[in-house]
């Protein structure tokens, strides 16, 4: 027989699966199996996903009918909601109120991963453009390092504080609703989609802080005739126009490249290879700090290079170093009992993996 794969578990998840099985037992009196504990886990896990698809599918409609800026600030109500759910759950003893916490922060998270880099997008100067968006990447990284950070046995990932570690998502929700509404609309929804010349060229003069816009707004301008009289395509009609077919196509590509590149498992499995790489077990929470750290800095490096670089430069590189780390991570991997530096060899391709995708496809924009 073959031995079963050793799969990471996390100490917050084992608070969740205990505080499951706890919940379950006290409801009916027996314990849940094994199996159904898993069950229940994987549900909780999936939710989040099915949540972003969702979320990304209600991005666009909020985009056009409420504009950037308001659809950033509604979709704070999905996170106030799923806080209150996470922090009220273990006191309410309902681990359903974790589920339907974890599909609301989906949709959030699907909501604002496609508005928020068009707000940005839209709002900053031609030549800043670039980096301005991978502010979004940015603080996105910076999220995983705090949530590995905070998540830490020592602070919140102990078993009495899991469910205020998991409504630690009120905290950022609480500043955008506090900090956004002291920033305009992006001024191309305001003129293209609104038709408010006034109201566009207010907010462009808040924003470049001066009053000399006009070249902007002649290009605003220009873009907004070339748009008259143009209805929005369903997505199949996309693709059935051979002048955007070639856009369509990428776009595609690159958004599923990023998806599949593996990049979520090298995560999911990095305490394993830490463990068979001699990390003590309570140490390996802090390596698993760096994975964290790595797609940071890397990030910080892609934002200032992008513009002398180039995007394309970057895709192909990264994209490039994964393969030649993925290939020599397996090759580890293969030849960890054979070899006993293999599995540090296996370790350091984690971080230069990591590093890899964080400089490229990570931040594709």
């Amino acid at each position: 027989m073959t031995e079963e794969p050793e799969r990471p578990v996390r100490p917050r998840t084992q608070h969740i699966q205990k505080f499951t099985n706890e919940t379950w037992q006290a409801r009916t009196g027996k314990p849940l199996p094994d199996h159904m504990v898993l069950l229940l886990w994987s549900l909780i896990v999936s939710l989040f996903p099915m949540g972003g698809l969702f979320g990304a599918l209600l991005a666009g409609p909020m985009a056009i009918k409420l504009g950037r800026k308001k659809s950033l600030l509604v979709n704070n109500i999905f996170v106030v909601a799923a806080a209150l759910l996470f922090g009220f759950s273990h006191k309410a003893g309902s681990f359903e109120m974790i589920m339907l916490g974890r599909l609301l922060m989906g949709v959030s998270a699907g909501v604002s991963m496609n508005v928020q880099p068009m707000y940005l997008g839209e709002s900053a100067p031609s030549e800043l453009r670039g980096a301005v968006a991978m502010t979004s990447a940015i603080f996105t990284a910076l999220g995983i390092v705090m949530g590995q950070v905070v998540g830490l046995r020592e602070l919140m990932g102990g078993p009495q504080v899991w469910s205020l570690l998991l409504a630690s998502c009120l905290v950022p929700g609480v500043l955008q609703l506090v900090s956004l509404p002291l920033l305009p609309e992006s001024p191309r929804y305001l003129l293209i989609d609104c038709g408010d010349t006034e109201a566009c060229l207010a907010a462009l003069q808040l924003l470049r802080g001066t009053q000399d816009v006009a070249e902007e707004m002649e290009e605003m301008e220009e873009e907004r005739a070339a748009c008259q009289g143009r209805q929005a395509r369903r997505p199949w009609e996309l693709f059935q126009d051979r002048g955007l077919r070639r856009q369509m196509t990428s776009l595609v590509v690159l958004g599923s490249a990023m998806e599949l590149c593996g990049n979520d498992s090298v995560y999911a499995y990095a305490s394993s290879v830490f463990r068979e790489a001699g990390v003590p077990e309570e140490k390996i929470q802090y390596a698993i700090i760096g994975t964290g750290s790595c797609e940071l800095f890397a990030t910080f490096v892609s934002c200032v290079v992008i513009e002398r670089v180039g995007r394309k430069v970057l895709l192909v590189g990264g994209y490039s170093l994964m393969t030649c780390w993925a290939s020599i991570f397996t090759a580890a991997l293969c030849l960890k009992s054979s070899f006993p530096w293999m599995p540090y060899l296996a370790m350091s391709c984690v971080f230069a993996f990591i590093l890899s995708f964080g400089i490229g496809p990570g931040e594709w924009v």
